[in-house]
């Protein structure tokens, strides 16, 4: 069975980690590493995880030693992996326990290094565990295949659900960016040659938060996708634009599911 290294970056999460801890454990492909980066949380965060780990060795974490950021803590974690596979599950979504198994199986097959699954969505304060998850309808369906120009129009890869290949790939780091980091993984990934393919079913439970309205969440996200294509991608003016219009409106409609 290959070992799969699972990477969390958590800062403040201590509401909703043991539920997301718990479901990578729970696997039912079980030969995993949770390697876990604590971003300088201040709600107690680091003892659960230091809890977690006293009773379950696979549980690997380790303290940043000064606050600073969502990409950097998750490299920390990247950084230390042994697994064959990569895969990356936020601190307060949660896997079903069969994710692995299936998606470990389809990898093998897939013919490409990067791999990724539909989703369910849930509101944010519906917490509970993985196992007792009742699947709700709300599900964003990935697509069978993607490629580098599918990818610059819509981040099709729910971060939750991606997993790549290091023995194909070597160590792959995300773009130090405030957000969108893992958008650039992917793209990274994909511009040197690589589609993704996707297993369909969705396998994965995504937390949605209601943090301000839908637009101004979006347009919060502009400048960072317009980082992200001229400064990381390195796109023209134009092109940039294109691309940007494109995002701009696929994510609108993703958000509605």
């Amino acid at each position: 069975m290959p070992l799969v290294s699972v990477i969390m970056p958590v800062h403040n999460a201590a509401a909703t980690l043991g539920p997301a801890v718990r479901s990578v454990l729970g696997q039912t492909h079980a030969d995993v590493e949770l390697l876990i980066t604590d971003d300088a949380s201040s709600d107690g965060s680091m003892e659960l995880l230091r809890e977690l780990a006293r009773q379950d060795e696979r549980v690997l974490p380790e303290a940043a030693a000064q606050q600073g950021g969502a990409a950097k803590a998750r490299n920390l974690a990247i950084s230390r992996a042994k697994g064959d596979y990569v895969a990356f599950l936020d601190s307060d979504d949660m896997w079903l326990p069969t994710k692995l198994e299936k998606q470990v199986a389809f990898a093998a097959t897939a013919g490409t290094p990067l791999t990724f699954t539909s989703y369910y969505k849930m509101e944010a304060e519906h917490a509970g565990e993985a196992a007792d998850f009742e699947p709700n309808g709300r599900v964003v369906w990935a697509p069978e295949h993607v490629n580098y120009r599918d990818m610059l129009v819509q981040d099709h890869i729910g971060a939750l659900t991606a997993m790549y290949d290091r023995n194909a790939l070597g160590t792959r780091l995300m773009p130090d960016m405030p957000k969108r980091q893992d958008y650039g993984l992917w793209l990274s990934i994909m511009r040197d040659g690589h589609d993704a393919r996707a297993l369909r079913e969705p396998l994965a439970v995504y937390r949605a938060h209601q943090a301000g309205s839908l637009s101004s969440n979006k347009l919060a996200l502009i400048p960072f996708n317009w980082a992200l294509y001229r400064e990381h991608e390195h796109l023209s003016v134009p092109r940039s634009a294109r691309a940007l219009a494109g995002a701009a409106w696929n994510s609108v409609r993703k958000s509605r599911i």
